[in-house]
C-alpha cells in the first residue's frame, strides 16, 4: 500500500509543500528515503518499481519530489533548495522510522551527498544510483571534493558503461579516499541502468535493483 503525503520545507523565500510516498511495512522495518534524478519525478516508473520491489524485500520506502519538480520547473534550482528539502523529509522519516537511508539516481543522490558532508545528516548510509561523477566528456571537472567529508556508509551502484563516470577508473580513485565507501558495478549499463541488447521497461529495471540497495541496509 502506498500513502502519499505533503511534507513542509523552509525555502529562503518561504514554506512549500513537496509531494512524497510512503510504500512497504512500517514497524521497525528499514527505510529508505528516495530521490529522484533531475529529468524525472517521484513517479517515474524507475523509482515506483525500485520502491515495489523493495516493499517486497521488507524496506520501507519514502518517494519525494524536490521543490523545483513541485513547482512545475524542469530544470533544478539551487542545490540549497534541495538539501533543505533532504532534511525535511528525513525529518519527516525519522518519525516514523527507527533507521533510515538516503538513496537518490543521480543528481537526487549527489544532492544527499552534499547535505550529508555539512553534516547533522542523520541517515544510516548513502546509496547512490548512478553517482553524477562529471558531465559526460568533461572528467576535468568531477563532483567529488566533498564525498571524503561523508562519515557514513556510501555505496555507489554504477553502470559500468554510464558516460557520467567515464573513465572508470577516475570513480574507483574517489572512492578510494572515502572513509566507508565501496562501488557495486553493473555489468554493460549506463546511466539509466539500460543494458545494449537486452531491452527492458524502467520499472523492471528499478526492481533489477532493489537487492543492492536492500542488502546495503543490512550491512
Amino acid at each position: 500500500m502506498t500513502e502519499r503525503i505533503h511534507v513542509p520545507v523552509a525555502l529562503p523565500g518561504g514554506e512549500t509543500l513537496i509531494t512524497a510516498a510512503w510504500h512497504g511495512p512500517a514497524g521497525d522495518a528499514p527505510t529508505v528515503a528516495i530521490a529522484h534524478g533531475a529529468g524525472a519525478g517521484m513517479d517515474h516508473p524507475f523509482l515506483v518499481g525500485l520502491a515495489e520491489a523493495l516493499g517486497e524485500l521488507g524496506v520501507r520506502t519514502l518517494r519525494f519530489n524536490f521543490p523545483y519538480v513541485e513547482a512545475g520547473r524542469r530544470l533544478p534550482g539551487a542545490a540549497a533548495h534541495a538539501i533543505l528539502a533532504w532534511r525535511a523529509v528525513l525529518a519527516e522519516a525519522h518519525r516514523r522510522a527507527p533507521r533510515v537511508w538516503a538513496c537518490g539516481k543521480s543528481y537526487g543522490g549527489r544532492m544527499a551527498s552534499m547535505a550529508a558532508a555539512e553534516g547533522d545528516f542523520r541517515v544510516e548510509g548513502l546509496i547512490y544510483l548512478g553517482y553524477p561523477l562529471h558531465q559526460p566528456g568533461r572528467p576535468e571537472k568531477p563532483r567529488a571534493e566533498h564525498l571524503p567529508r561523508v562519515t557514513v556508509p556510501q555505496l555507489f551502484v554504477e553502470g559500468e558503461n554510464d558516460p557520467f563516470i567515464q573513465p572508470r577508473e577516475q570513480l574507483e580513485e574517489v572512492v578510494a579516499t572515502c572513509r566507508d565507501a565501496r562501488i557495486a558495478w553493473i555489468a554493460g549499463a549506463n546511466h539509466s541502468f539500460e543494458v545494449k541488447g537486452a531491452r527492458r521497461p524502467a520499472d523492471e529495471i528499478g526492481r533489477g535493483l532493489a537487492p543492492l540497495v536492500a542488502d546495503a541496509t543490512h550491512a
